[in-house]
């Protein structure tokens, strides 16, 4: 039980401090928000949304415009719902506690999925397919997906769980993504500003900051076990040479 209860410590979904559980900063949502140029009346899907920051913010930007967001993870939707229904926005974005494979929905203007390839069996290509088959002819895909950034040291491979071929290069993603009938139509990365603000803010400092706060939990030794794992894995693994690239494609 007690894994589970430090899951929950450090969870991203009620991490107040998150404002997306990806590393993006304002500047670059902004960025990728105008990328996808949402119309007026959109149609959009987030699959693999979490709370759906970013889904809500597409959905504002195109008046009249409707999103799905598709998370398997309760805490994450009930965030979601919650901050939809305070920002007026509970009649148009819609929250779904079903697996993103397993979402049926389609002729979408706008499909949208960050860090969340996993969620489909096999491999990323399976993801990017599923992806092109969610929007209508024309619609346009925000994908997220890691990189190397350079060839991994086994430091890198071991902090982030990972195998060499698990992700490829920037060029091989977008390549993959032509592979399956999508044109990038904006690549950027984030860069390690946005991943140190993310993990200080995220896992590792809310850890720090709980621990300092509960020195006497009965949790305290396996919270701060975890907290040094991650933070082993980020600052000493994987910090310069991996990242998430976010590509912004047509159909």
């Amino acid at each position: 039980m007690s894994a589970e209860e430090v899951r929950a410590i450090i969870s991203a979904a009620g991490n107040d401090r998150l404002t997306w559980n990806t590393p993006l900063s304002e500047e670059h949502a902004a960025r990728l928000v105008a990328a996808c140029a949402p119309a007026p009346g959109s149609r959009i899907v987030d699959l693999g949304s979490g709370w759906g920051e970013l889904l809500m913010r597409l959905v504002d930007a195109a008046p009249g415009a409707t999103g799905d967001g598709v998370e398997t993870d309760p805490a994450a939707v009930a965030r979601g719902r919650q901050l939809a229904g305070e920002r007026g926005l509970g009649d148009r974005v819609r929250f779904h506690e079903v697996p993103a494979a397993e979402w049926t929905g389609g002729g979408y203007d706008l499909a949208v999925s960050i860090g969340s390839s996993h969620a489909w069996p096999g491999t990323t290509r399976e993801a990017l397919t599923a992806l092109a088959a969610t929007v209508r002819p024309g619609g346009r895909v925000l994908f997220g997906e890691g990189v190397w950034l350079r060839a991994p040291t086994p430091a890198a491979l071991e902090g982030l769980g990972a195998e060499p071929g698990d992700f490829g290069s920037l060029l091989e993603l977008i390549r993959l993504a032509e592979s399956v009938g999508l044109r990038a139509l904006q690549v950027t990365c984030a860069d390690e500003r946005e991943w140190d603000l993310f993990e200080s803010e995220g896992p590792i400092g809310r850890g720090q900051r709980w621990a300092l706060e509960h020195p006497d939990h009965p949790l305290l030794a396996e919270v701060t076990a975890e907290i040094d794992a991650r933070r082993t894995g980020y600052y000493g693994g994987y910090r310069s040479s991996f990242t998430l690239a976010y590509l912004v494609l047509g159909t």
